[in-house]
Order: C-alpha cells, then structure tokens, then sequence
C-alpha cells in the first residue's frame, strides 16, 4: 500500500505530481524493518524541503509515515519518501508551499551482475539536491543501454573529470590501493557517507584519462549498496578486488534503526 499523508493514495492526489513533476524525494531499503543512515535520510529531506520550497518538515512526522508504510512487511523493500505541494502548478510555482508526504514501498531484487557503463558531459540540476526532475538522467542511461552499456557515468561538461551515475555515487580504487571519491559537484549519497564513515578515503579530482591506471571501481546508492563496474567505456575493472568486499563487508556491519 503505498500512502500520501498517512492515507491510501489515489489516482486523483498523484495528477500534480505527475503534470508538475516538481518536488524532491529520497529512497531508504528496508531490510525487516530495519534501516541503516535513516538520520541522514531525514536530514536530506529537512535540507531539501528548504531549499525547494522555503518549508520545514516534520522529522517525526515522516518517520511515523515510514513505520506505518513498512508496518508488517517483511524482507527488503525500496522505500521511497517524495515531498510534493499539489497545489503548485506551472503558473505560479512560486506561492507559498504546503508540502505533502508521498511514501511508496517496492520489493528489492537479488544481486545484480556489475555494471558496464559509458561516460557523457552532463551535470544534473541543483546537484546536491535529490529532486524528482529525472529526465536527463533517463535520457543519459536509455541513450547508454541503446548503445549496449548498462548506464550512464557523468563527466563534469567542460572538463574531463568523472562525477556520478544516473542515479547513483561513483568511487574507485585508486593505483596505490586507496579509496578515492570524485572532487566534484554530485549528490551526497547516503550510502556514500556511511561507508565515508566506515573506510579511509580521499577526495580529488579523477580525469577520465585516469581510468586505464585504476584498479577498481564502484556504485553506490541505499537501493543496491556497493555495486562493482566491470568497465567504463573501453576500459575494463577488477570486479574483484578485495577491497570491494572489505567495503561491502563495513556496510552490512553498520549499525541499523528500527522503523
């Protein structure tokens, strides 16, 4: 059941959303009812809510939404939470907001394979918010899976420097064996600052020149956790390295919230 302030949604209550497609959003997975960074999930939303409508939100609130959307379900769910006003259209978008609670839950697969992924110049809007206005992105990963990769890997336009995915955080293994995030405007992923947290690791630029000397690389987001590439463009990567496994092995090791 998916729940729009706390009731069972309509058609009708999703027409804004779906005609305006102006909000922002996150996505949790919910293992049993647990959930790992669900402080740093609620702090996107807060941070978000201001910087898209000018609004508080409810901390409480949200949670409460989330522990009734997830009430007696079992196994890993998708739990996404996408903060809409239906009363702001095209017109006048910039009246004042009454943002609403969209909490939409889907099952979680099994493992996915590693990904191969093909690099284009493209910066998302307002990178560091998490916002519903996913178009370019679709349209990078669709053009990416028309010409057989699996996605998309964003290059700063201007520069050579390597950013993030479609939907997700980027980090290598760098020559020398460290973990290296990309210096770059992108998303601040949960999944990224929780294993930030839990491993070493530096932040600088990575030119895409850089690929052919890097050991191994990797996607992240709450959905699919730590998730190898198998090459970008032409360039193949160690989908192996045992590094992959140690971070992996810190994730799952993070401690959990009960919802």
């Amino acid at each position: 059941m998916d729940y729009l302030n706390g009731e069972p949604v309509g058609v009708d209550a999703l027409k804004a959303l779906a005609l305006t497609n102006f909000g922002h959003f996150t996505t949790l997975r919910v293992d049993d009812g647990r959930v790992k960074g669900l402080s740093l999930h609620l702090d996107r939303l807060e941070a978000d809510c201001r910087a898209v409508f000018d609004a508080a939100l409810d901390r409480a609130r949200v949670r409460a939404l989330l522990g009734q959307a997830v009430d007696g379900r079992t196994g890993s769910l998708a739990v996404r939470v996408t903060v809409f006003d239906p009363d702001l259209g095209v017109a006048r978008p910039g009246a004042d907001a009454a943002p609403h609670l969209l909490v939409t839950c889907r099952p979680v697969g099994g493992p996915l394979a590693p990904l191969r992924v093909s690099t284009v110049a493209y910066q998302r809007e307002m990178p560091e918010v998490k916002h519903v206005g996913l178009f370019g992105q679709l349209a990078t990963r669709r053009a990416a899976q028309r010409a057989g990769s699996d996605d998309a890997l964003f290059v700063e336009p201007g520069t050579d420097l390597l950013s993030e995915g479609a939907t997700w955080n980027v980090g290598f293994v760098d020559a020398e064996g460290h973990v290296v995030w990309p210096a770059a405007r992108v998303l601040p992923g949960v999944t990224m600052r929780l294993l930030q947290a839990a491993h070493p690791w530096r932040r600088r630029p990575v030119p895409r020149t850089e690929l052919p000397h890097l050991r191994a690389a990797f996607a992240t987001n709450a959905a699919i956790g730590v998730r190898p590439l198998a090459a970008v463009d032409d360039v193949p990567l160690d989908t192996a390295h045992p590094l992959l496994d140690i971070l992996r092995q810190r994730y799952q090791e993070l401690p959990d919230d009960r919802l």
